[in-house]
């Protein structure tokens, strides 16, 4: 893996350019997907600049792989190498749409690998550790990555697949773990179980819970919720896509503060409804546009990712780094954002919410259209022992009105009426409206 100690931001800039000059020839050459388009915009390996690269190579969408797949099945034709070059099959987790499948090259692979190396190194793990898996290792790409690049740095690294909480609590205790990785639903899904089969994980080893899949790790009330059930341990965030493989990691000095692997992915920032770039150091909420750099076998190049961020500053870190931050982690997606009353809301920001108060089991939003105006309504499974299930109703309403000045409606549900989840959690539901007569 090349040397990335610490490069300042002209170091990082060479080195995206320099891969992009070395990727474009090859795509130009035998990806069927990029081959047309590169050529009718004139785009070869002399590209001067990451402006120049970024003014006249032409967005990705999902969309259009999507449609790309459908039209090509059952890959598509985004695939550089022949088929045959191909050794892994992982596919999206389907929240938005469709599953779209992803094939890499055992090149592609590793070159996510180091990616995801970087960041468990960032966050203090090394080979020491005995890193837990809960996760249930099917297509979807989750944690297939970690725990490989657990395996290569030397962990003793044990899978979770196939086992219920229970058990994977008992594995956790008496293999001594000392990293758990899984999604911040599950961290605090798992918590809950010890805490109701009287496991007491304060005797546990976990000094380090790496978790991903969904926003939760940046959000305050929920890496809180977390290490109150885990005493003794500290919520690393981190995000990736199955398209993109590893894109960032928490920074080493502040919590709810992500670094971009800028060193692996070349990134923009754009105005989401109008597609036009953002100022360069302009701190607004913003598209993330990512151009993987090593994916060869499987590459995107502007993939309007749909991811919402607020850029850091452009400057060294106060832990040392120049690659980029994003403040609060990804704020939310453009599809899941939704406008309620004149108020825009955020998956996350319900999230902080309901995290903050003390009593709730789970919940659900269900999201509907009357008279073409949104309408949210929220179901609350209170704790089993929650001793006044009104209160707690009265203080979630009052919190959503001090906040946003929303009178949100609130159901109360019997204990055990909402799913729970092991993977990206499902809480957001759209559901048809009965239209007046």
């Amino acid at each position: 893996m090349t040397d990335t100690t610490s490069p300042d931001r002209s170091a990082i800039e060479a080195h995206q350019l320099a891969q992009l000059q070395a990727l474009i020839p090859q795509l130009r050459e035998t990806n069927p997907f990029y081959r047309d388009r590169l050529r009718d915009a004139g785009v070869d390996g002399s590209i001067g600049s990451l402006a120049e690269f970024s003014r006249r190579v032409s967005f990705t969408t999902k969309a259009e792989l999507a449609a790309d797949q459908d039209a090509h099945p059952p890959y598509g034709t985004n695939l550089t190498f022949p088929i045959e070059r191909y050794t892994r099959l992982h596919q999206t987790s389907s929240t938005t749409g469709k599953p779209m499948r992803w094939l890499d090259t055992p090149e592609s692979w590793d070159w996510m690998l180091d990616g995801w190396i970087k960041v468990f190194k960032a966050e203090g793990v090394t080979s020491k550790d005995r890193l837990f898996a809960a996760f249930s290792f099917g297509p979807f790409i989750g944690f297939w990555l970690g725990y490989e690049a657990a395996q290569k740095m030397g962990c003793l690294v044990i899978p979770g697949g196939s086992m219920n909480s229970v058990t994977r609590l008992r594995a956790i205790l008496a293999n001594n773990v000392t990293v758990l990785c899984c999604t911040p639903t599950y961290a605090i899904r798992i918590g809950e179980v010890a805490r109701e089969e009287g496991m007491d994980l304060s005797k546990s080893s976990v000094r380090t819970i790496v978790v991903g899949g969904e926003p939760g790790g940046s959000i305050p009330a929920v890496r809180d919720r977390i290490e109150s059930l885990w005493p003794g341990a500290n919520v690393f965030d981190h995000h990736g896509m199955t398209e993109i493989g590893p894109g960032t990691h928490q920074c080493p000095k502040q919590a709810g503060v992500l670094h971009l692997l800028e060193w692996s992915l070349y990134c923009e920032y754009i105005d989401a409804e109008t597609g036009l770039a953002m100022p360069a150091d302009s701190d607004e909420v913003s598209e993330l546009v990512i151009t993987t750099l090593g994916r060869t076998g499987s590459p995107l190049l502007r993939y309007r990712t749909g991811d919402l961020v607020r850029p850091g500053p452009i400057g060294q870190c106060e832990c040392g780094l120049y690659e980029r931050t994003l403040l609060g982690g990804v704020i939310g997606r453009t599809d899941d954002m939704i406008f309620v009353r004149g108020v825009n809301l955020y998956p996350s920001a319900v999230d902080q919410i309901i995290h903050s108060l003390e009593g709730i089991a789970e919940y659900r939003v269900e999201i509907s259209e009357l008279r073409g105006m949104t309408e949210l309504n929220l179901l609350i499974e209170p704790e089993a022992n929650e001793p006044d299930p009104e209160g707690l109703k009265r203080s979630i309403a009052d919190t959503f009105h001090s906040i946003y000045n929303l009178r949100v409606p609130i159901e109360l549900v019997a204990p055990n009426t909402l799913p729970r989840f092991e993977l990206k959690a499902k809480r957001w539901v759209k559901i048809e409206s009965e239209q007046p007569a």
